[in-house]
């Protein structure tokens, strides 16, 4: 915690793969669970868009 208010705050780390989990408390492992978590959400939505536009393209290219 910061003592004054102009001291930077610590930012927290990122995950990275692989990285030893024996250092990390039980709340910055649930922290990191939930951002793991949010970040799969984020990827299979960008996926289903993928998938919708290329569905919509191959069939732009059947009717032709």
């Amino acid at each position: 915690m910061a003592i004054f208010d102009d001291e930077p705050k610590k930012k927290a780390r990122p995950h990275e793969i692989g990285q030893d989990l024996s250092l990390l408390s039980v709340g910055e492992l649930t922290e990191r669970i939930g951002i793991l978590r949010d970040e799969i959400t984020r990827l299979e939505n960008e996926l289903k868009a993928k998938d919708g536009t290329k569905s919509a393209a191959e069939a732009l290219f059947r009717r032709g």
